[in-house]
């Protein structure tokens, strides 16, 4: 290779590294002046993944275990760094073990070749939370909630079957954070306790979600 173009070469590298280092480091500043932070009175739309399990206690947590879980929330930011918000959820659970053994809905005794492969749990709630470092750009925060949950089976013909004890209700505990990464757009992570109560029992049901969060400007 000759001298010249060894030394094109020498400066086309030198020079990708450098915008590479100057990418790596000015990246997170440029981000960061990009940020418009929520204030108060904005609302926040969001949606978010994630994945549940019920404890093995209560008579649902008894028959079915863990699946994934899909959320839309919306969150109104108040003064003193508090915010309301709603939230619909909606968890599917898998049987722990499909079989024709009674459980937490009917025995279907007149079909002994059908049982209850999982469990659909779609619940609406009103949340509220408490933040902190809202001036950061990691926001972190508890919430607690209340709301309803309605309970279903599918069925291994097929079909859908619902609990004859009607609709249940929740009350949730949580925690997590809104990490900002453009303008007023955040990841947000969280995690949430709920406890289930159905047919006179309580079941326990622990949540991990990751999703996103848009506060509207105004």
């Amino acid at each position: 290779m000759k001298r010249s173009t060894q030394r094109w070469v020498h400066v086309v590298l030198s020079a990708a590294v450098s915008l590479a280092t100057f990418a790596a480091f000015a990246a997170p500043s440029l981000a960061a002046n990009n940020l418009i932070l929520p204030r108060s009175g904005q609302v926040g739309f969001g949606f978010s993944g994630g994945y549940g399990t019920l404890l093995p206690a209560g008579e649902l947590g008894n028959e079915f275990g863990g699946g994934p879980s899909l959320a839309v929330r919306m969150r109104y930011r108040m003064r003193f760094e508090r915010a309301i918000g709603l939230s619909f959820e909606a968890e599917r659970m898998n049987s722990r073990d499909v079989s024709n053994q009674p459980g937490a809905f009917d025995t279907l005794t007149d079909f002994p070749t059908v049982s209850r492969d999982r469990m659909k749990m779609v619940t609406a709630g009103f949340d509220f939370y408490q933040m902190f470092d809202t001036r950061e750009r990691t926001v972190k925060y508890l919430s607690i909630g209340a709301g309803l949950a309605q309970i279903s089976a599918h069925l291994t013909d097929g079909e859908t079957q619902f609990p004859i004890a009607g609709d249940g209700v929740f009350v949730a505990l949580g925690g997590g954070f809104e990490r900002f990464f453009f303008k007023s757009w955040a990841w947000d992570f969280g995690t949430r306790y709920k406890a289930v109560f159905h047919d006179g029992k309580v079941n326990h049901d622990i949540q991990l979600s990751l999703g996103m969060m848009f506060y509207a400007a105004y």
